[in-house]
Parts: structure tokens; C-alpha cells; sequence
């Protein structure tokens, strides 16, 4: 699990800047999008709504712009198709791409010309299942208000897998199952949480020399840059050679 938190703190370095908060807010409006499209605009009785303004409260995004977004995909709002793509990154790295789209061949298009571009292939549906396991994972920051021993305690209770302290953030990966008794405990005990949601965590991860990894990262980037990529998730170790030469 080291790579996968280290990479949700680099995620979070990362999105400090306007351009990547851009990306953040465009990605969370898709999502309320098809919350809103699934089960309806009210958040009480809608538990993917209130899971996407959770997270878009977790990224400061602005009151106003949520309820617009709540507005507009109850009006008119696009229909958004899932899609999941699996490659190859450089280095026989395994990389998932998970999308929402209005436009199908178009986002087909885009991700094999990314995975060409940057010395990446794109595979087959299936490929990588044995690679990865779809976890939940909540990332909740640390406050004074927090025992974390008596916290920790709780959670694992509620069906906890990991629990991991780093730089005044923990973050809790649970199984699939257990996602929504979680997210019911933490609302039970007022924590409150910067992101929570399901994610393809790596079985095993594998580590590369700086510059081969940072070679994966340009291809990873590349794709969390698209406008119909909602995450991506690769088994590549984030060591901290890796993250140093991110700097």
C-alpha cells in the first residue's frame, strides 16, 4: 500500500495548482452529473450525490458551483457513459483508465493515441483484473478533535483493512464491501472526510530507475490531463527517488 499512499499525497501536492483544481471541479461536476442522472437531485435520499459534493466540498470547490452543477444535471444535464480502459505503460507497467464521456469513439481515440504517444500500449478489457482489487479508500484529515487510537479502533470495527498516518492526513482503505459502513461510521462520529470513493488498488507494485518511472508518469499525467478521464491507476512504486525526481 506504500506506492498507493504515496501517490494520493502527491495526487493532493499536485492539485494545488489552478490548472489541476480546473481538472478536480470538472471531474467532480461529471460526477454529480450521473449521480444526479442515477437517483435524483436530493442528497439525502441519493448516496453517490452525497458522496460527489462531499468530495467537491474536500477540494474547496465552491457552494454556488455545486448547486449549479445539481441544477443543470437535473435539467439538462450530458449523458455520460462509463468507460474503463487497461494498458501498458513504458516498462511493462499496468496502467487502468476510468472515464465518463458524452462521446464514445472519441474517448476510444484519445486514450490509444495517449498510450501510442508515450511508448504505452492499450490492451484488453480483463487483462489486468488479476492485477488489481478495488478497494475504498478515505482520505480524512488530522485535527485536535481526533484520537486516532480510538479512531482507529472504531474503523477497524467498521470493517477497516489499512489504516495510515502521513503528513497530518489518514487514509483508510477498506473492502468493497465494507465501503458504505465506513462512510456511515465516520458520519456517526462527525469526522469529516476530504475524499472518499472506490479505487483500483495495485496487488503488488513494481519499482522502476527514476527516469523509466518518470517516463510512466508522463503517460499517467497525460491522461489525468484529458477532459473524459475521471482517474488513472498504475502499479508503479512511488519510491522516494521517484518522488524526488518529480520535483
Amino acid at each position: 500500500m506504500s506506492g498507493h499512499s504515496k501517490w494520493s499525497k502527491i495526487k493532493r501536492a499536485k492539485g494545488a495548482n489552478d490548472a489541476k483544481r480546473s481538472k478536480m471541479f470538472s471531474r467532480i461536476v461529471k460526477e454529480i452529473t450521473v449521480a444526479v442522472k442515477e437517483s435524483g437531485p436530493d442528497p439525502e435520499s441519493n448516496p453517490r450525490l452525497r458522496l460527489a459534493i462531499n468530495n467537491a466540498k474536500g477540494v474547496n470547490m465552491p457552494k454556488d458551483n455545486i448547486e449549479r452543477a445539481i441544477s443543470k444535471a437535473d435539467k439538462d444535464g450530458a449523458n455520460l457513459e462509463p468507460l474503463t480502459f487497461e494498458g501498458y505503460a513504458p516498462n511493462g507497467i499496468a496502467v487502468y483508465v476510468d472515464c465518463l464521456t458524452d462521446n464514445k469513439n472519441r474517448t476510444v481515440s484519445k486514450v490509444r493515441a495517449i498510450f501510442t504517444k508515450y511508448g504505452g500500449n492499450l490492451g484488453t478489457n480483463g487483462s489486468l483484473t488479476f492485477l488489481f482489487d478495488t478497494k475504498g479508500v478515505f482520505s480524512v484529515p488530522v485535527t485536535d478533535k481526533i484520537n486516532i487510537e480510538e479512531l482507529e479502533l472504531e474503523l477497524i470495527d467498521a470493517g477497516a483493512e489499512n489504516i495510515e498516518e502521513d503528513e497530518g492526513m489518514l487514509t483508510i482503505t477498506t473492502a468493497k464491501e465494507d465501503f458504505g459502513n465506513i462512510q456511515k461510521k465516520l458520519d456517526a462520529l462527525g469526522i469529516a472526510v476530504e475524499s472518499a470513493g472506490l479505487q483500483r488498488i495495485p496487488n503488488d507494485t513494481k519499482v522502476l530507475e527514476p527516469d523509466a518511472a518518470l517516463k510512466v508518469l508522463k503517460l499517467v499525467d497525460a491522461f489525468e490531463e484529458d477532459d473524459d478521464v475521471q482517474d488513472v491507476y498504475h502499479n508503479l512504486e512511488l519510491t522516494e527517488e521517484v518522488a524526488n525526481a518529480m520535483e
